[in-house]
């Protein structure tokens, strides 16, 4: 018999949820199959509202350890891979899976001793662009054309059934990482906030209307490249010496 400790499972992370019932039968969701990290981004109740644990139906120890936070952000920070949930074209460029396939990628992931989770939007708009960006990848569910609707907790509960039904042993090819595996997404994000200071300084985002979305288009590209802690520190190194260089040669 084995003494290796179960993969964990992706984290679940409701971004925004707007009812109390829907956080309550999410977490029913996870616990059917196996799931207990539950993050929640400003919820506009609170999980541990009466009407949330009643929903849950015996899962409520899953909101009673929820994490809530104030931005996907902070949701996604000790994370490696991401997945978003939406069924509309964002038109940004980035791969799509469909809940199988991202089971098999999520069961990949863990392997590696990585950590990774899947955002779902709120229940009537679903999620931001600027969530969209985060994610590493698009998870669409397959289903009838004429009529896709899916509420919060069937969402939930088909993503986490696949990755539960998925054999934790996978055949998908890996990249040769070296000693260090895809950064978290905190290192990532700090170094996006950091060379968009530096983009700001320069006038590259001098343009108002197009800056979010050149600014999504940025995150993106080094997203695909899954970057390293080592190569996130290279490329910090990289804008500090052509920042330093433009203000020697300016003060020359």
């Amino acid at each position: 018999m084995s003494d290796a400790a179960p993969a964990p499972g992706p984290a679940i992370i409701l971004v925004r949820p707007q009812l109390a019932e829907n956080m309550g039968t999410a977490a029913r969701a996870m616990l059917n199959c196996g799931l207990t990290d539950l993050r929640i981004v400003a919820p506009r109740t609170s999980p541990l509202d009466e009407r949330a644990i009643a929903a849950a139906s015996g899962a409520d120890r899953l909101l009673l350890g929820a994490k809530v936070v104030e931005t996907t952000a902070e949701a996604v920070a000790d994370l490696h891979r991401v997945w978003c949930t939406t069924g509309r074209d964002r038109y940004m460029v980035k791969p799509v899976d469909t809940p199988r396939q991202a089971a098999a990628a999520m069961r990949a992931v863990e392997a590696e001793g990585m950590r990774c989770g899947v955002l779902f939007g709120p229940e009537r708009t679903g999620l931001e662009n600027d969530d969209v960006a985060i994610a590493d990848t698009v998870l669409t569910v397959p289903l009838n054309p004429d009529y896709c609707s899916l509420n919060l907790a069937q969402a939930v509960l088909l993503v986490s059934y696949e990755w539960f039904q998925m054999e934790a042993a996978s055949t998908l090819p890996a990249m040769t990482k070296g000693a260090e595996g895809p950064a978290s997404k905190e290192k990532l994000l700090t170094f996006f906030n950091h060379l968009e200071r530096e983009l700001d300084e320069c006038g590259f985002l001098r343009i108002p209307d197009k800056r979010p979305t050149m600014i999504r288009n940025i995150r993106n590209m080094f997203q695909r490249a899954g970057l390293t802690g080592q190569e996130i520190q290279t490329l910090h190194g990289i804008v500090h010496e052509l920042v330093t260089y433009r203000h020697k040669k300016g003060g020359a």
